[in-house]
């Protein structure tokens, strides 16, 4: 049986005129699954009976079931492992940034960022997606690497996770703000279904989210990189660095064997002189390995010149890795180092410690 959301509205539109309906009858039912955010075909009351029937008997609507829902103690971050129906894993995780109280008067959108003053930006909503059932990629410090590949998502499995928690927070009130493709699995080895994922979820008509709203991640497939520059789409690009020599990079990253540090520093150039847009780059900060001034140094030097900015967050620990989190203090004598040399900088706070927020983590013990 179809799954709804891997559906296309012209796929959507041929589908229902093979049964008959006008085309208009589509466009109800897209506006309805992401817009109004209905997840049963019941919920459809501007259809008729019949064909709200034959929704449920020829299209299937139940992309994620729930199976563990674990909350910090903040409140802060929410992470859920989903049951796909061929029985795999994957999770997503929501966190929240900043007092809903302070957002600007009005109601809430469902989605989208037309409307969004300089107050609501204070509040963020950012979800943490998975492209994949575990991972090909096989980062050590990794718990999704750690588990390996099972299948890529559908694009209508990635979709279902951003109306999950656009529901959930609807519900509340509120909103989702960003979305970024930095959950389980490696988006631009998924490269078809990540992007029209996207795609789907940009569309004016239907969730109309903004492009810039999303961020992708990747370890550093460098023709995936060069194909997204050629497309000059709007969506934020963020690339997982974690060392600035091949020896080291390569110990904790198995891709750079394939792509090395300039070969994908040349991918990455490519990028920001084609699109003109920063590039985010990824540092897992790990105690006495990839946390030292002379690895800021060496990073500085290949980010030289580029359009670029550095995240570095404290590694978040997994079972099957025996690095540490970096402390406070040399986290942020890196970020003085790379500042020093012209390059910008921030930490990242850990969220979601105690709940194992860190991808992969619970679909790994399942």
């Amino acid at each position: 049986m179809p799954l709804i959301y891997d559906l296309t509205l012209p796929e959507l539109t041929a589908l229902l005129e093979s049964w008959g309906e006008k085309p208009y009858r589509a466009r109800q039912i897209w506006q309805g699954v992401y817009r109004n955010l209905w997840d049963a075909p019941q919920q459809f009351s501007p259809l008729s009976r019949g064909l709200r029937a034959r929704l449920e008997n020829e299209l299937d609507f139940r992309a994620l079931e729930p199976v563990t829902r674990l909350e910090s103690r903040d409140g802060q971050t929410l992470k859920t492992l989903f049951r796909l129906p061929d029985g795999q894993f994957i999770e997503s995780v929501l966190m929240k940034y900043g007092d809903p109280a302070s957002r600007a008067s009005g109601a809430p959108r469902q989605a989208g960022d037309s409307g969004a003053g300089p107050r609501s930006r204070r509040v963020r909503r950012t979800l943490c997606i998975s492209t994949q059932a575990g991972c090909a990629m096989g980062c050590a410090f990794c718990a999704t690497g750690q588990m390996g590949f099972r299948r890529h998502l559908s694009s209508g499995e990635i979709v279902a996770q951003v109306l999950h928690y656009a529901r959930q927070l609807a519900a509340a009130g509120e909103r989702l703000t960003n979305v970024v493709l930095m959950g389980m699995g490696e988006p631009f080895h998924n490269y078809e279904n990540t992007l029209a994922a996207i795609d789907r979820l940009n569309d004016p008509h239907g969730f109309d989210f903004g492009a810039r709203r999303f961020t992708i991640s990747t370890v550093g497939l460098a023709p995936a990189i060069r194909r997204f520059s050629r497309e000059k789409r709007q969506v934020n690009l963020a690339v997982s660095l974690h060392a600035a020599d091949d020896a080291l990079r390569s110990s904790m990253l198995p891709i750079n064997r394939k792509y090395p540090i300039a070969v994908l520093m040349d991918a990455c150039r490519e990028y920001t002189a084609v699109t003109h847009r920063r590039i985010t780059f990824e540092w897992a900060l790990i105690r006495g390995v990839n946390d030292t001034p002379e690895q800021a140094r060496r990073l500085a030097a290949r980010l030289k010149g580029m359009l670029a900015h550095v995240n570095v967050i404290p590694l978040n620990p997994t079972s099957g890795y025996a690095g540490q989190a970096t402390t406070r203090a040399r986290a942020r004598t890196f970020q003085q180092t790379l500042e020093e040399h012209g390059i910008p900088c921030t930490i990242r706070l850990r969220r979601g410690i105690e709940i194992q927020a860190g991808c992969g983590q619970l679909a790994s013990r399942a």
